[in-house]
């Protein structure tokens, strides 16, 4: 995944997405550039009515923001596993963007942040030792981390499935004080309930 693929999927100047910047050039080094020396990594879920809702799970790691698209959207409950599609690289800037996607462009429709906070590695709050440990879990296809959010909060793993498209991953609630059975994917984003042109499509 890259930030070229980002790019080529777009037409910025037809929608208000932003552009990929500089940070691609360092993708990849040891510096992330968004980050600010012992600032927590950042994550982002954003809830998007494109041709069919789903969410949106962007983890800071390397300078850019690692997704994944939840079909069935996130939980809390560990008893269920919620499949993850893994899709190209965007920009730490994305972590800022709502909006709509004009209707032509890729992934056309409306576009909320529906939770956001940092998240680090398991058992290190340090911004560098954390992003080690993602970065090797991500590469081994089990990567395993902390998130504190608004309404996620806790620990969370993504497995890739073995036997099927490499893209395809396992969203997973480990069994802590934050776990919950309740159906938290029903949850309006904070900006959502005083929307009243939104097209309500389902899950």
């Amino acid at each position: 995944m890259s930030l070229e693929d980002y790019s080529k999927k777009r037409v910025f100047d037809k929608t208000s997405e932003p552009p990929a910047g500089n940070a691609a050039l360092f993708t990849g080094s040891k510096k992330s550039v968004p980050g600010n020396g012992d600032s927590l990594l950042r994550f982002v879920i954003h809830k998007h009515y494109a041709s069919r809702l789903h969410f949106d799970l962007r983890l800071e790691l390397e300078g850019t923001l690692k997704s994944w698209a939840i079909p069935r959207g996130p939980t809390l409950n560990p008893k269920e596993k919620k499949l993850a599609v893994m899709v190209e690289d965007h920009p730490f800037e994305y972590r800022d963007f709502e909006g709509i996607i004009p209707e032509g462009n890729y992934g056309a429709g409306r576009v909320y942040i529906w939770d956001k906070g940092t998240y680090h590695a398991p058992g290190t709050e340090d911004r560098h030792e954390s992003e080690r440990l993602l970065k090797e879990g991500l590469e081994k296809g089990h990567m395993t981390f902390i998130l504190n959010g608004n309404v996620l909060k806790g620990e969370f793993a993504l497995i890739r499935l073995k036997k099927a498209s490499l893209k395809d991953w396992l969203l997973i609630k480990k069994n802590d004080e934050y776990a919950s059975d309740a159906d938290i994917s029903k949850l309006e984003a904070p900006d959502e309930a005083a929307d009243a042109v939104l097209p309500k499509k389902k899950l």
